[in-house]
């Protein structure tokens, strides 16, 4: 498949929304939304909604309903002292960073397609049951965490589900490595790389 450019006003609302995604793979994730199932769609990592914008222009055009978890306290990289940390993003009553009311215009925009779910990504696996007809997995990058979003949510993709996997790196020397474990987890697990992008990989369940 060769990704599209996104739509105009698409391109544009991602641009204005924090986050980090190449636009090729922006484009690429956009591409494969658009060819996934309809039904629900989980996103795992919010963020401030950079993929969000993108997924949720897919939702729409496929009549599907998406799903994004995050407890917006940011991942290790975002703390202070990580090479991803954002001083703008630091609540000044708490202290904490809270990315939820830079997030709150993206969930907005996407009002009709898009329900937010703010916590771990534990408490939603304690009560989650829903199939998932698309999964991406863009949360916390430690290894007991992206094992953990895995095991708690792939089992719920369906039969010619789509599972997309973000930051990829195969050599260390590119990134962190728990994002390429969960690959090759799935791979072993009954799931069938189809694409990869960058450090996108998509897989499918056959």
């Amino acid at each position: 498949m060769l990704p599209a450019p996104l739509p105009l006003d698409v391109a544009a609302a991602v641009a204005a929304t924090k986050g980090f995604m190449p636009e090729a793979e922006g484009e690429a994730l956009h591409a494969h939304a658009l060819a996934s199932l309809p039904g629900t769609w989980l996103e795992i990592g919010t963020y401030c909604g950079k993929s969000t914008v993108i997924l949720g222009d897919a939702a729409r055009r496929v009549g599907a309903s998406l799903v994004t978890v995050d407890h917006h306290h940011g991942s290790e990289e975002n703390q202070p002292g990580w090479e991803w940390h954002d001083t703008s993003m630091v609540d000044p009553v708490s202290g904490r960073l809270d990315t939820l009311p830079t997030f709150r215009p993206v969930l907005d925009s996407l009002a009709d397609v898009c329900t937010a779910i703010v916590a771990s990504t534990e408490n939603v696996a304690a009560w989650w049951t829903s199939p998932v007809t698309m999964l991406f997995l863009d949360g916390n990058h430690t290894e007991q965490t992206a094992q953990h979003d895995y095991a708690a949510f792939a089992p719920f993709v369906v039969p010619g589900g789509t599972l997309l996997v973000h930051d990829v790196f195969p050599d260390p020397a590119d990134g962190g490595q728990a994002p390429w474990h969960v690959v090759q987890r799935a791979l072993s697990e009954g799931f069938v790389e189809v694409a990869k992008h960058g450090s996108l990989r998509v897989l499918r369940r056959d």
